[in-house]
């Protein structure tokens, strides 16, 4: 080979834009759908065969092509969407770099027809590779029709790579949902053959479109969210944490209506869920992220799955806050059916838990000291308060979970609501609600406690680590970090926070300093410190096969009613399950 240097032919050229755009036939129907929806189209029909490798049809109802720009349709670079490079600080538009139509035609045979709405007919040009593309006039409605057929069929070594039928039909549903996801507002018609994927109407009831394609599971365990500060609006449902699904399978998030993967956002949402979802689990979300289109860069990649935010600190904030001010108001639901952002209602609550076993009503300052607690609960299970407490006695309407009837082996709670049979298991609830009152009483001490170490740690990092470590001191110090600078490389860590006790110091600081360097911003002191309060809130809780009166267990279901993520316990599993009358009644055969 020689080295000299010469230009690319044009299709070497096209073949190399087309690994990037088209890698398999749903990567084909994402081009040209959006393309659709750039278009102002309000119905979009999608028919696949074998896959999408033999052929892929997509038609709109959109403003259509004028017949002149057909051919520049299938040239590389050629676009209606902008003009000039400013025109790329502010894209509004899915699509926009003028790649996508040339890289298909160049892997595939392309027919591409269309009609404005002042053309007297519609008008079509195909092109197989051979000779030059024809223009020539047909009956078509107004809109645009995109047929490709035999993906990969002057490049055999790139069809050798897509896998089977059933597979790539996969990938075509998914990103059909996505898509459609996307724009509630149009009407998505996806078949394969004669079989329907998604028949999606276009309606005000988002909800609605959300259960049509991910199933009404997800819509029952929605939670919707809708906020605006600062510029952002996030909107959207977010799922229950006990509707948690083994793989991040329904996780879909917009910035301005484009579906994207975005690992700060994507870190924001897992913060979120964190003390609220069960080890290994995955959360489930449809979010759709406004912004000025200034503030966001898209012009990232060819696929324009990835974007850049001018402020991702805040756009990552907002959206962690959003969501964890969501999450942590959730309340047992008056109905009794799952839970709510909807508050408890007006009833008379009873004293709370705290009181009733022994506890101090507001969590001590020092946490160190609810280590103590085991053993007082320990002792007060060995009396009766029923003449201290009497039962709970009902006033107005039914609280969320109803009233006690009982426990069944000690370990759960009975209660009797509105809608049937609520179920409790009472070490999860009041460990979660231990854990929630030593957070309250963290966040009033406002300054984090140090432990210095009697033989400070000396760690060798990067000079650009150090330098950070530096710049940062003083943030490092509010936290309970105190460093000192040994050297180029060489940092003494002298104190760590107390809350941390025996933690490999040499380790919290790399991994503070990594997330700084990575993401401007470490919460990684506060969740150390959130899996310690856990653990000691896991220790003083109720424990199984302790008995309670119905005063105590009143007692604890009026605290779960106004507690902070009361549906879960600190390791995500729930604290509670509703069996409604109308189920109980199924079961038992009534009214049959």
């Amino acid at each position: 080979m020689s080295n000299r240097i010469k230009p690319l032919t044009a299709f070497v050229a096209n073949q190399i834009a087309a690994g990037e755009v088209v890698e398999r036939p749903a990567s084909v129907i994402k081009e040209l759908i959006e393309n659709s929806l750039d278009a102002g189209a309000r119905r979009i029909q999608v028919w696949v065969e074998q896959g999408g490798v033999k052929r892929v049809r997509v038609a709109d109802d959109g403003a259509g092509i004028d017949a002149d720009d057909l051919a520049l349709a299938l040239s590389p670079h050629a676009t209606s969407k902008i003009a000039t490079a400013d025109d790329l600080d502010g894209v509004a538009s899915l699509g926009f770099r003028g790649e996508a139509l040339a890289s298909i035609a160049s892997v595939a045979k392309v027919s591409l027809a269309s009609r404005t709405d002042d053309a007297a007919s519609g008008w079509r040009i195909q092109s197989n590779g051979a000779g030059e593309p024809v223009v020539e006039p047909i009956a078509h409605p107004r809109g645009t029709t995109v047929e490709v057929s035999d993906l990969f069929y002057n490049t055999p070594a790139r069809r050798k790579f897509l896998k089977s039928e059933r597979t790539e039909l996969a990938h075509v549903d998914d990103i059909a949902t996505r898509l459609a996801l996307g724009r509630l507002d149009v009407e998505f018609d996806i078949r394969s053959g004669g079989t329907t994927l998604h028949l999606a109407a276009a309606g005000a009831d988002g909800l609605r479109r959300v259960a049509q394609l991910l199933g009404d599971g997800f819509a029952e365990a929605a939670v919707p969210i809708d906020e605006a500060y600062g510029g952002l609006r996030l909107h959207g449902w977010v799922g229950l944490p006990t509707h948690s699904r083994a793989h991040a399978d329904q996780q879909f998030f917009y910035v301005n209506g484009r579906s994207v993967k975005d690992r700060i956002v994507g870190h924001a949402v897992k913060q979120a869920y964190r003390d609220v979802l069960f080890h290994g689990r995955h959360p489930v979300f449809v979010l759709y992220l406004e912004l000025d289109a200034r503030q966001v860069d898209v012009n990232v990649h060819p696929t324009k799955y990835e974007v850049r935010f001018r402020d991702a600190r805040g756009v990552r904030d907002f959206v962690f806050g959003t969501l964890n001010r969501a999450l942590r108001d959730l309340r047992p639901q008056s109905g009794g059916v799952g839970a709510t952002t909807a508050q408890a209602t007006g009833a008379r609550y009873d004293a709370p838990v705290a009181r009733t076993i022994g506890l101090p009503l507001d969590a001590p300052t020092e946490p160190f000291d609810l280590l103590r607690r085991e053993a007082l609960v320990q002792r007060q299970a060995r009396s009766h308060v029923d003449e201290a407490h009497p039962p709970y006695v009902p006033t107005g309407s039914t609280p969320p979970l109803g009233y006690a009837v009982g426990q069944l082996h000690d370990v759960y709670i009975l209660a009797q609501n509105e809608s049937g049979l609520v179920v409790v298991d009472m070490h999860a609830a009041h460990e979660r609600i231990t854990y929630e009152k030593m957070k309250a009483a963290r966040a009033r001490n406002e300054s984090i406690r140090q432990q210095r170490l009697l033989i400070p740690v000396t760690i060798d990092v990067s000079r650009a680590d150090a330098e950070l470590a530096d710049e940062k001191r003083e943030w490092l110090a509010s936290l309970g970090i105190e460093i000192d600078r040994a050297g180029p490389t060489r940092l003494v860590v002298r104190a760590i926070p107390a809350l941390l006790g025996t933690s490999d110091a040499a380790n919290l600081l790399g991994d503070v300093l990594a997330d700084l360097a990575e993401g401007g911003a470490s919460d990684r002191i506060r969740h150390s410190e959130d899996d310690v309060l856990a653990t000691m809130a896991c220790h003083g809780s109720i424990r199984a096969h302790r008995k309670l009166t119905i005063a105590e267990m009143n007692a604890l279901l009026r605290e779960m009613e106004v507690t902070e993520n009361a549906g879960q316990c600190n390791h995500g599993r729930p604290t509670y399950v509703v069996q409604s009358m109308t189920d109980l009644d199924q079961r038992f055969l009534r009214g049959r």
